[in-house]
């Protein structure tokens, strides 16, 4: 099997616990590989593998996020879908952030700051270019883009902590009509 089919239970692990929190064994298990077929298909050892499953995070974006708000619909179609995708793909709220989850350890971070703030700054410009295209002002169109992520990430570590995914959804629910506000 090739190293893609690894990807999912690797990113789902990074998600779980932490670039530190993951053991070899834990990948083992996971995976089903011994530790001489996870060097095998990952040389650069936990760190490649961390590094793989960001790169399968930053595709999503890319490919989900990215081309659907470029798309011809009217801001707040956009918009909906993107909430609709990113329901999906947090499975409603139960699933972390891997972004956030690297991020907030310091050791992970620094390995992969390059890759985070990436993908976080993409999803802002994304975000900005159709609220500018809709009319509203370029310095607006940038914070709201950022308070939608803000607002993201937050609704899934409450969710997670309260373990009521009710807040997500409704976050992404309210989103749109927030981001489209006054166009």
């Amino acid at each position: 099997m090739s190293k893609q089919t690894y990807i999912p239970s690797l990113l789902k692990l990074f998600c779980q616990f932490g670039y530190e929190g993951v053991t070899l064994s834990k990948i083992s298990q996971a995976t089903g590989l011994g530790k001489a077929s996870l060097y095998h298909h990952f040389p650069g050892g936990k760190a490649q593998m961390a590094e793989a499953a960001l790169v399968e995070v930053n595709h999503w974006l890319e490919t989900n996020i990215l081309q659907l708000v470029d798309g011809p619909e009217m801001p707040i179609a956009k918009f909906q879908s993107m909430c609709e995708e990113v329901s999906q793909f947090f499975d409603r709220g139960q699933n972390s952030c891997l972004w956030a989850v690297l991020v907030m350890q310091q050791s992970s971070d620094d390995l992969f700051h390059p890759q985070i703030s990436w993908g976080f700054s993409q999803w802002i410009e994304a975000i900005a270019k159709v609220l500018i295209s809709a009319g509203l002002d370029e310095t607006l169109a940038k914070e709201r883009g950022e308070d939608a992520i803000v607002a993201i990430q937050g609704a899934l570590i409450l969710s997670r902590g309260l373990k009521d995914f009710a807040p997500f959804e409704r976050i992404l629910k309210q989103l749109p009509q927030q981001l489209c506000h006054g166009i």
